[in-house]
C-alpha cells in the first residue's frame, strides 16, 4: 500500500476519533444541562420528607451547597435539613455564602449540622448557622480564624537571571506580588484585612453560641477542638451522628420520626457518581478506542483554586482521610 494513503488514512482517524470524544463530553454537558434545568438547579426528591445535604471537601468560593439549600429551604416537601459536614473549611466568602443560606433557610424549617469527621473553620462557620449542632465524639471542628497565604520569589528569578518591572498608581496597588518582597506596609495591609474578617467571624460565633465575646476569643487561636473539647466549651450542642440530629428534631421541633431522610446532590454529581466502567461504556457506543477513556474521564473539571483569604484548617486529603478513618 502507498506511504501516502497510509497517512491519510492515519490523518482521517485522528480526526475521526477528535470528533468523536468532541461528541461524547457535548452529548454529556447537554444531558446535565437538562437535568439541572429540569430539577430547578438541584436533585430534590419528591415527597415529605427530611432534606440531607453534605457539605464536604474544600469550601471553594461559591459553593454548589448553597444552591441545594436555598432549595430545601423553599421546598414544601422538605419538613427539616439536616447538613452532613465533613470538610476543613476553604474559601471564608464560601463560608459566608453558606452560613448565610443556613440562615435563611432556617427560617423556613428547623436546620441540624453533623459534624462527621472534620468540621473546622469555613465549615464550622456553616455548621453555627444551623438551630443545634452534633459532634462525632472524634470528630476535629473549631480552628477559628483566618489566613491570607502568598508566595513570592524574587530570589530565585535573580538567581536565574530574570528581572522584574513594573509601573503602578500607588505602592499598595498589586500587593502581594510574587515577583517583589513585601514591604511593611503591605504586610500592615493584609493584616488588617485578615484582622477585620477575623473580628467578624469571633462576632458570629459569639452571637450564635450565645457566649460572651472574651470567651470566644480565647478559644479562636486556631486550635482545633475534638467533638468531646467543642461539646465542653459550648461550640457544639451533642455528641452524636445524624440518629441523634433526628431523634432532636423529633423531640424539639415535631418532625415525625417516620419521615424519610432524602439525599439532595447538584446535578454535576450525577457525573461525578459515573464509575469508570459507566463511562466506558458511554464511550464504546461512539466508537472511541479503550485507550481514549483515561483521556475522557480527564474533563471532569478539578476544584478551582482560590484567591483571597481562607478560612481553613487544612486542605483536603491525607488530613482528610485520617481524620475520617479515626471514626
Amino acid at each position: 500500500m502507498d506511504a501516502e494513503v497510509i497517512l491519510d488514512r492515519r490523518r482521517l482517524r485522528r480526526k475521526t476519533t477528535f470528533w468523536r470524544i468532541m461528541a461524547f463530553v457535548l452529548g454529556i454537558a447537554a444531558c446535565l444541562a437538562l437535568l439541572a434545568a429540569l430539577s430547578g438547579g438541584s436533585l430534590a426528591p419528591a415527597g415529605d420528607q427530611v432534606a440531607r445535604i453534605a457539605v464536604d471537601g474544600f469550601i471553594p468560593t461559591r459553593p454548589g451547597a448553597v444552591k441545594l439549600i436555598q432549595d430545601a429551604g423553599e421546598a414544601s416537601s422538605v419538613k427539616a435539613i439536616v447538613l452532613r459536614i465533613n470538610s476543613p473549611g476553604g474559601a471564608a466568602t464560601g463560608g459566608e455564602a453558606l452560613y448565610k443560606a443556613v440562615r435563611e433557610a432556617g427560617k423556613e424549617k428547623p436546620i441540624v449540622a453533623v459534624i462527621d469527621g472534620l468540621g473546622t473553620s469555613a465549615a464550622y462557620m456553616t455548621a453555627i448557622g444551623a438551630d443545634y449542632i452534633v459532634a462525632r465524639e472524634s470528630a476535629i471542628t473549631s480552628s477559628i480564624g483566618v489566613i491570607f497565604q502568598f508566595g513570592h520569589f524574587e530570589t530565585l528569578m535573580e538567581k536565574i537571571g530574570v528581572e522584574f518591572a513594573e509601573v503602578k498608581s500607588a505602592p499598595l496597588k498589586g500587593q502581594p506580588s510574587p515577583f517583589t518582597q513585601p514591604s511593611d506596609a503591605a504586610l500592615e495591609m493584609l493584616q488588617a484585612v485578615v484582622d477585620d474578617t477575623y473580628d467578624w467571624f469571633v462576632g458570629l460565633v459569639a452571637e450564635r453560641r450565645g457566649l460572651p465575646r472574651s470567651t470566644v476569643l480565647n478559644l479562636a487561636d486556631g486550635s482545633i477542638l475534638t467533638g468531646r473539647q467543642a461539646l465542653e466549651k459550648k461550640l457544639v450542642d451533642q455528641l452524636g451522628g445524624e440518629d441523634e440530629a433526628l431523634v432532636w428534631l423529633t423531640e424539639n421541633r415535631d418532625i415525625s420520626a417516620d419521615l424519610p431522610v432524602k439525599d439532595w446532590r447538584k446535578p454535576d454529581a450525577v457525573f461525578g457518581r459515573l464509575s469508570t466502567s459507566s463511562i466506558g461504556r458511554l464511550a464504546r457506543l461512539i466508537g472511541l478506542q479503550p485507550e481514549l477513556y483515561p483521556a475522557v474521564e480527564s474533563v471532569i473539571p478539578e476544584r478551582m483554586m482560590v484567591d483571597g483569604l481562607l478560612s481553613v484548617w487544612q486542605a483536603s486529603g491525607i488530613v482528610g482521610q485520617v481524620a475520617r478513618g479515626r471514626q
